[in-house]
């Protein structure tokens, strides 16, 4: 489609420079899709044809045959719609807070494990009260366990059991304030 218009004598059409760009943003998508693994790729929307272009670039190793795929996978993401592009990166990006959420309730599970193991039955007052669901039984019992593990140089099972608990309420804590943000709008 490029070319001069006839009558006013313009270029029509993208720019070398806008079509330069444009490849060079599609091969830095190719490169976090080839950067995922594979139980993040199936969450994507990416096409069928795509796919196998993408687990090849991810197969090969040598320096110079990954980067001549990586090319390839690129010069085939740019012959799809922009549509279905946008709607990767939209995933993506949305990929990206999700991680984002998971981390910071990983990290705030943590600091309530120790907290528990550090603080007794004071802390466990406050995560109760924070947390009127919870199990007060079956985390003082596993905060005990935790701490007698630990002084007996056992394996820490319930050390394990306490975190995955404590996260199981903040997940629930979290997903009922999201519903209760959803209802408000």
């Amino acid at each position: 489609m490029r070319g001069r218009d006839p009558e006013t004598g313009e270029f029509l059409g993208p720019s070398r420079t806008q079509q330069r760009g444009e490849a060079l943003e599609i091969r830095s998508l190719a490169e976090k899709l080839v950067a995922l693994p594979s139980a993040q790729l199936a969450r994507l929307p990416i096409p069928e044809d795509l796919m196998p272009h993408i687990v090849e670039t991810q197969r090969i190793t040598s320096h110079i045959a990954h980067k001549r795929q990586l090319q390839f996978l690129a010069k085939q993401m740019r012959r799809e719609d922009d549509e279905v592009l946008e709607a990767i990166r939209d995933a993506m990006d949305e990929g990206g807070d999700a991680a984002r959420r998971e981390t910071a309730l990983l990290h705030r599970a943590e600091q309530w494990r120790d907290r528990l193991l550090a603080g007794g039955d004071e802390a466990l007052a406050d995560l109760l009260e924070e947390f009127p669901t919870a199990d007060r039984q079956k985390l003082r019992q596993l905060v005990r366990n935790a701490v007698d593990e630990k002084t007996k140089n056992k394996p820490p099972r319930a050390f394990r059991e306490l975190f995955r608990e404590v996260r199981e309420l903040l997940a629930e804590a979290g997903s009922a304030q999201d519903d209760e943000e959803d209802e408000a709008t």
